[in-house]
């Protein structure tokens, strides 16, 4: 971690303007500047301020007044922008590829200001770059430089119409042309249709299209992806073969063109195979290094468990900035007080602390892990690359395949529900559209849905954590793992006879005590799932039914249990580490408690239910420390809130601008309203005239 001096931090990281929110920031416990450079680092420090400060020095990427643009305007603007960021050059190729961390960042920055553009400079470049260069080999890397200079525009279509979640029962064909040294590509009908392909729907010319691949004789080796060439880069056309359009309006991101596309008899190379899962010959035979056709399956789709880690970046960041603009909001909006003469910032009310300040530690615990996943899938990409077939190299991919499908749910509906809380803590100023939270509410809604549906997701965690427990009773297999997520699973029926032994509320205000709640929730959860499962295979269920009358109440709570504990896990060790700054200490360890604690916290049933809690006061015990953090963090949040937000030209939201003086923006739109109406000639003269000399007071009556 990057050291902090006072040069460096005052350079990287000015002061806020004085204002309404300054009360805040002088009662703060810690440096805001000391804890950005902990967490962050100067380099990624200085890139994120390049970013911000490229896209608001250019006028191509000011904010448009006066309202959503038309869909097609707003398409057309940000294809130009997503050109513009390239021309930037923000992020080198060899800077990618020597700290993919910055990658992340330059994504995310992006996010912040738009997620339509992200979604299209991301999709381009690391979806259908990335996908490219995992699962292709030497002969595709022609197009990698084409990507970043906009030669071609790539997309990922794996969807269709009918299919999505089930990969394996994907339609599109690759049939296998000895005689010319192609594969034809081919739609048997519409339902094989790719379908909700982002960039596909108007600005794609090349694709990369997952197919089943046949070879003469009629064998089919299952789900492979090819290189298909779409559209005519010059002219945008479609190429012969291929029906290519957009699918519509969405309730959000819809700068993002998402398309469908139908292949009739298309011809490509042989060689536009991405063949490093499985190669054909000239002559027509299938090879593959895989003897395991899981495995093999497993690498073809290798690119999905990448798409799932970044969208849970995604989440994070909606997260953030939703939480920017509800607290800093609540730092300057008075309701109320301890007498009539006297009105109090609502974030000093208990409540108001209640709903906004959990979350407000959920994005800084799932920020953490959200990074070090993206590390973890990373080494995993590294070893794929380099050949590595060994054991510990497919026992890891089956360990982040758990996590990335876990961690996407969690992290999307953590940030779903965090979203509509800091919109409703704003009230009326919350729903109004010029304060973002509505945008970010839509924008984040899909994280939900695409590269995968959440509640099918972690049926593939459960599975995995269910393996384990079965090896473990077959043979004893030691329950070990590369990241260690797993390793608690050793002491399993140990963990099993613990209880909670918590005296009194002070002694719960360390992160050590919803992690030890939590390895025996998922031990327990674990062990009900399992015998869920053999009861119904004992009833005369076959496996697919028995696994499908286990997911809701066992495995679904199994799976988020395992994710939540992880997340819990990463972030304690990561507070609690030598090399945190003293200064800093109190505040992460305030941070990582309450996460352990809120999370905790909606399991309280099943702690009662498998006997970990007994009697009232442990529950009491657990409430009451969550209220304690909450107020001891309540000074620190505006600080906390500086750390995570971006400029306020990003953050584009009156109420959370960084002075503390958005109500009063809000007042100045309300007012420019009001003179609108009032210019209309059913308004009097003398009315006209006094909605024309009204103006603003410094500090208006709604602060």
């Amino acid at each position: 971690m990057a050291s902090s001096s006072e040069g460096s931090g005052d350079a990287l990281l000015p002061d806020f303007p004085r204002g309404p929110l300054q009360a805040y920031r002088a009662r703060a416990s810690f440096s805001w500047k000391e804890l950005a450079l902990f967490l962050e680092g100067e380099d990624m420090l200085r890139l994120k301020k390049t970013i911000f400060s490229a896209l608001e020095d250019d006028p191509l990427f000011a904010r448009p007044g006066g309202g959503d643009l038309p869909m097609e305007k707003y398409r057309e603007l940000n294809f130009l922008r997503c050109r513009r960021v390239f021309e930037h050059d923000l992020l080198r190729v060899e800077d990618m590829l020597q700290s993919p961390l910055k990658v992340w960042a330059l994504v995310n920055c992006l996010g912040m200001y738009d997620w339509s553009l992200a979604a299209k400079f991301f999709l381009n470049v690391l979806v259908f770059g990335s996908a490219i260069y995992n699962s292709g080999s030497e002969r595709h890397f022609k197009y990698i430089p084409k990507i970043f200079s906009m030669e071609i525009f790539g997309c990922f279509a794996l969807t269709e119409l009918s299919h999505g979640t089930n990969t394996k029962a994907i339609r599109t064909t690759a049939h296998y042309d000895p005689t010319t040294e192609e594969f034809i590509i081919h739609s048997p009908d519409f339902e094989a249709a790719k379908f909700w392909v982002g960039n596909m729907g108007k600005t794609a010319t090349h694709a990369v299209v997952f197919a089943q691949l046949h070879t003469p004789g009629g064998g089919c080796h299952g789900l492979h992806a090819f290189v298909v060439q779409i559209r005519d880069p010059k002219t945008l056309l479609p190429m012969p073969g291929v029906m290519v359009g957009d699918i519509g309006k969405k309730l959000g991101q819809n700068g993002l063109d998402n398309g469908f596309a139908m292949f009739h008899q298309v011809r490509i190379p042989r060689q536009d195979l991405l063949n490093r899962a499985g190669d054909v010959t000239p002559e027509g035979t299938y090879v593959t290094p895989f003897k395991d056709d899981r495995q093999r399956f497993g690498m073809s789709l290798a690119s999905l468990s990448s798409s799932r880690v970044s969208i849970v970046g995604m989440s994070v960041v909606n997260l953030k900035l939703a939480v920017s603009i509800a607290i800093r909001f609540s730092a300057t909006r008075r309701q109320f007080g301890p007498t009539d003469k006297e009105e109090i910032p609502v974030l000093e009310y208990q409540m108001q602390q209640w709903r906004l300040l959990p979350y407000l530690a959920a994005a800084y615990a799932l920020d953490h892990f959200s990074k070090s996943l993206f590390l973890d899938m990373v080494e995993l990409q590294q070893g794929r690359l380099g050949k590595d077939a060994s054991a510990g190299q497919a026992e890891l991919g089956r360990e982040i395949h758990a996590l990335a499908s876990a961690s996407k749910p969690l992290a999307s509906w953590t940030a779903q529900r965090g979203i509509q809380e800091c919109r409703e803590a704003c009230g009326g100023h919350g729903y109004l559209a010029m304060n973002r939270l509505g945008h970010l509410r839509d924008d984040n809604d899909p994280n939900c849905t695409y590269e995968g549906d959440n509640n099918v997701l972690l049926q593939q965690t459960s599975n995995y954590l269910l393996s384990l427990l079965t090896r473990r009773a077959q043979g004893g297999a030691h329950c070990k793992s590369r990241l260690k997520t797993v390793d608690f699973l050793e002491a399993y029926p140990d963990i099993l006879g613990q209880r909670f032994e918590v005296a009194i509320p002070e002694d719960c205000l360390d992160s050590s005590v919803p992690l030890a709640a939590y390895e025996w929730l998922v031990c327990y959860l674990l062990r009900e799932s399992d015998q869920k499962l053999n009861q119904e295979k004992r009833s005369g269920s076959n496996d697919f039914e028995a696994r499908n009358n286990c997911q809701v109440y066992y495995c679904r709570s199994l799976a988020l249990a395992f994710l939540e504990l992880t997340v819990v896990r990463r972030f304690h060790e990561h507070t609690h580490q030598p090399s945190v700054p003293p200064p800093l200490r109190a505040v992460l360890r305030r941070l990582s408690a309450l996460y352990g604690l809120w999370s905790l916290s909606q399991h309280t049933a099943l702690l009662y239910r498998g006997g970990y809690f007994s009697g009232e006061q442990a529950g009491k015990m657990i409430e009451t420390a969550i209220l304690d953090l909450c107020s001891q963090l309540k000074d620190d949040a505006v600080a906390l809130v500086d750390v995570i937000a971006p400029p306020d030209f990003v953050l584009d939201s009156p109420i959370g601008r960084a002075d503390g003086e958005g109500l009063c923006t809000c007042c100045s739109c309300y007012l420019e309203c009001f003179r609108s109406v009032g210019s209309k000639e059913n308004t009097s003269s003398s009315e006209r005239s006094s909605l024309a000399s009204t103006k603003v007071p410094p500090l208006c009556p709604a602060v």
